[in-house]
């Protein structure tokens, strides 16, 4: 666990408390923390996941260690939450065992560990839970488990909305299609929260605004990336992952994820950061042939080759994926290319597509920085997720007074040995 001295700033009296199992780098922490909560602990079993997080969280407890050894007592010691009620317990599960992408293997011992999810949630008896997945959880043999642990959970006290629902991030302010499954559970002595109501229609290229409509559209690809600088101007980022840069002229929401504009309704701490700086956009280097088949592959589709999904800048992003962790061969998910520059696009890139504000940063490779995208949710679906858990517990959500310092740039640097060595150390 590595715990900031900025910890004791926080208004925990006045903020809700979450735990974050799963956590990854942190998409469904952020949500929660704009929506209005402190999530003071995250559990997350790979240590890069684990740097990643502690650097953009620094008032959060990381515990880099399986679920399944994992006690909610332990949860509580190991955090600032000690004996204070904690909140909700938000969970996104590893997902690759009921994924529709893959073989869908029943017995694939991942799709066990949203039993330990089950089981922390009763140790810690939170107020509501959130668990994400999949939607292919919903489908075929895999719904069985599903149903067993709904029952479970009712079996214990809680209620659960049993007409769970699967949300699509682009009707949440995102751009990207992606949907998943998010299953919402209450104590008893509170009421189930709603699912949130679309607040955008994906947008499509040559897209016409049904007249009974009366939602606005989503940001599209070009909105969200267009001001970005080009990666291919800068020499540099061949070999390091940051740039001091230009930007374009932003849209209103890459002027949210710059921080130029104010939102409203966004409750997460301020971070201290340099706006002038481009970030976690390590260039690759393509081939002639390749960079050739690229630009000849219209906007909105395959590259007949590498079946990579070009960018329609008019439209919304395709899901991204994260590929496969080091147990199963470490292959990286075709990354959508740039639809304009005939490139993949950057890990800076995909965060804006995923709603990540320019603040936040990834581990410098490519290879872990978009994976840790692609297995993450995106911040804007956890936070409509999360309005309504702040609904629910009839509360007024407030904004933290102090700006955050973050983390120190070796947490992004690091290789899976010596993050190892960063968190398993305090064990000896």
């Amino acid at each position: 666990m590595r715990l900031s001295t900025q910890h004791s700033l926080l208004s925990t009296k006045r903020r809700p408390i979450a735990v974050d199992l799963f956590a990854g780098a942190g998409g469904m922490s952020l949500g929660f923390e704009q929506a209005g909560f402190d999530v003071l602990a995250a559990v997350e079993i790979d240590p890069i996941h684990c740097a990643t997080h502690e650097f953009n969280f620094p008032f959060c407890s990381v515990l880099c260690k399986s679920v399944e050894h994992t006690s909610g007592t332990e949860i509580r010691q190991r955090s600032q939450i000690g004996n204070q009620e904690i909140d909700v317990v938000i969970c996104g599960s590893p997902c690759q065992g009921f994924s529709l992408m893959g073989k869908r293997v029943f017995d694939d011992p991942r799709n066990s560990l949203v039993f330990h999810f089950h089981r922390l949630v009763l140790e810690l008896q939170p107020k509501f839970f959130v668990m994400e997945n999949v939607r292919g959880i919903t489908v075929g043999e895999h719904k069985q488990i599903l149903k067993i642990l709904i029952d479970e959970f009712k079996a214990c006290g809680y209620q659960v909305e049993e007409n769970y629902q699967i949300l699509n991030a682009a009707k949440y302010g995102v751009p990207q299609a992606r949907e998943r499954l998010f299953l919402l559970g209450a104590r008893q002595d509170f009421q189930l929260p709603n699912y949130p109501q679309p607040i955008t229609q994906p947008a499509k290229p040559n897209h016409k605004r049904c007249k009974t409509s009366i939602l606005p559209i989503s940001p599209t690809v070009w909105q969200a990336i267009g001001d970005l600088p080009e990666v291919e101007n800068y020499s540099e980022l061949l070999h390091q992952d940051w740039v001091i840069a230009e930007y374009g002229k932003p849209s209103n929401y890459a002027k949210m994820l710059r921080g130029i504009r104010r939102v409203r309704d966004d409750y997460s701490g301020d971070r201290q950061f340099d706006s002038h700086i481009l970030s976690s956009s390590l260039r690759t280097k393509h081939s002639l042939t390749t960079m050739q088949r690229f630009q000849d592959t219209p906007q909105g589709e395959r590259e007949p080759i590498s079946r990579f999904h070009k960018l329609h800048p008019a439209g919304v992003c395709n899901t991204l994926r994260a590929g496969t962790d080091k147990y199963k061969g470490s292959f990286t998910s075709p990354r959508p290319i740039h639809p304009l520059t005939p490139r993949c696009i950057t890990v800076r890139e995909a965060a804006r597509l995923h709603s990540y504000p320019d603040w936040f940063r990834f581990h410098i490779t490519k290879w872990h920085g978009f994976r840790q995208v692609g297995n993450s949710v995106p911040p804007l679906l956890a936070k409509a997720v999360a309005k309504e858990i702040i609904l629910s517990l009839n509360i007024s959500p407030v904004k933290p007074r102090i700006k955050y310092k973050l983390g120190t740039e070796t947490l992004l640097q690091l290789n899976i040995s010596q993050a190892a060595q960063h968190y398993y150390a305090e064990k000896d």
